[in-house]
């Protein structure tokens, strides 16, 4: 089973950037698709963006289409990451950002299919 350890949040005007990665360790992670979801307060855990385990298919919310790009690099014996580059950020992308792995070949956008998470970094952008 694999781990995972989200960074880079912090605090970026509107329309800045902001690139989290999701550092993954585990023998399987070639296994899983990788996702991307965020939670603002008093709000239900959304899905962002999700990623297949070979880099190949990748889905997106309508919310951050065009805005957000997630990437991956499986590298065999060495850490792997799965990025999520955020462009022309919005305030209402303010929230605490989660990575998720889901065992298997299919990109779930539900958070049910996912169980693996990350603890989360917080993402807040200022008008």
């Amino acid at each position: 089973q694999v781990q995972l350890v989200e960074s880079g949040g912090g605090l970026v005007q509107a329309g800045g950037s902001l690139r989290l990665s999701c550092s993954a360790s585990g023998r399987t992670f070639n296994s899983y698709t990788l996702g991307w979801f965020r939670q603002a307060p008093g709000n239900a855990r959304e899905f962002v963006a999700a990623i297949d385990s070979s880099g190949g298919r990748t889905y997106y919310a309508n919310s951050v289409k065009g805005r957000f790009t997630i990437t991956r690099e499986n590298r065999d014996g060495a850490k792997n990451t799965a990025d999520l580059q955020m462009n022309s950020l919005k305030s209402e992308d303010t929230a605490v950002y989660y990575c998720a792995a889901a065992y298997g070949t299919a990109v779930p956008t539900s958070r049910a299919s996912y169980d693996v998470w990350g603890q989360g970094t917080q993402v807040t952008v200022s008008s």
